[in-house]
């Protein structure tokens, strides 16, 4: 090869290089989750392999309403209920979640909303998608809604990017008929009874002809104690919507270690009636050991 081929050769090199020059000026040079050099040109600051990381939730048992996950039946009551469902008014119907808030999930879902990386919806959506249940349709569309004054300190409204895609996937409308009217704290470190109290009439619907009669998917990111989510369910059913179900990416799970701790405080988890429920089962262990039943 002559002088003149090699030349060639280092600038093919070179331009080949520009868009990842171009990618690292941009973006960082580390995948946020597992901090290993990012090889892609992408604009997801995530490395490919820790972007299918997240699992689908699993468990043999579960709340027929919330699908909150247990390790045994014990908790639920005759109708499968849990003991948040029996002891609020629940006002969507069924609730379904891709996986467990924690690991992975956990940290896309921070990335996505707290770190204002956008370009994660799409990613995120698909695990949405994931979640409906194949015997299930809709009608409409809603995504909780945020007060515009945190909208606006957000810069997004992260429940309606996730949103978009699965309307989107289903030829479904996403409607902006659900209004969040006053601006609320954070649930984020309330306790269960203030977050009840806190989203207290916090959502109206706007033309309810729209909802009335109507199937609603009801999309957010999270599900903790489904506060925010009972609110909003009932304002839409108020509406007149004839089914409200409540798709989020990731809920609290019933199961992890600091749930299943019976010395836990959960006054500040939003998580105390799932105490209960564990303090119950354990009570109704003892007893069947103390009469030999099995």
């Amino acid at each position: 090869m002559g002088p003149y081929g090699s030349r060639t050769n280092l600038r093919v090199s070179a331009i080949r290089n520009v868009p990842r020059f171009l990618f690292n000026l941009v973006f960082p040079d580390d995948c946020r989750l597992c901090e290993q050099p990012l090889r892609n040109v992408s604009r997801v600051p995530v490395c490919p392999s820790c972007l299918v990381l997240p699992k689908p939730i699993e468990a043999e048992f579960a709340c027929q309403t919330c699908r909150t996950p247990f390790i045994s039946p014990h908790a639920l009551d005759h109708n499968g209920q849990c003991p948040v469902c029996r002891e609020n008014t629940v006002n969507f119907d069924f609730a379904f979640a891709f996986g467990s808030y924690e690991g992975p999930l956990r940290k896309l879902i921070q990335l996505f909303k707290y770190g204002k990386v956008e370009s994660l919806a799409s990613t995120l959506s698909a695990l949405l998608i994931r979640a409906i249940p194949r015997d299930q349709n809709f009608d409409i569309i809603v995504a909780m809604p945020m007060h515009w004054r945190k909208r606006w300190e957000r810069g997004f409204n992260q429940a309606e990017l996730l949103a978009r895609p699965v309307a989107k996937r289903y030829g479904l409308k996403l409607a902006t008929n659900l209004r969040r009217e006053r601006y609320t704290p954070s649930q984020a470190s309330l306790s269960e009874a203030a977050r009840r109290q806190n989203v207290k009439g916090s959502f109206w619907v706007a033309r309810p002809d729209e909802i009335a009669g109507k199937r609603v998917l009801l999309i957010d990111d999270v599900f903790t104690t489904g506060a925010t989510l009972r609110a909003a369910a009932a304002a839409l059913k108020s509406a007149g919507a004839a089914r409200v179900a409540a798709l989020t990416l990731a809920r609290v799970d019933g199961r992890a270690p600091a749930a299943l701790h019976l010395d836990t405080d959960f006054s500040s988890t939003g998580l105390a009636p799932f105490r209960r429920a564990l303090a119950n089962n354990d009570a109704r262990r003892k007893v069947s050991a103390g009469s030999g039943i099995s």
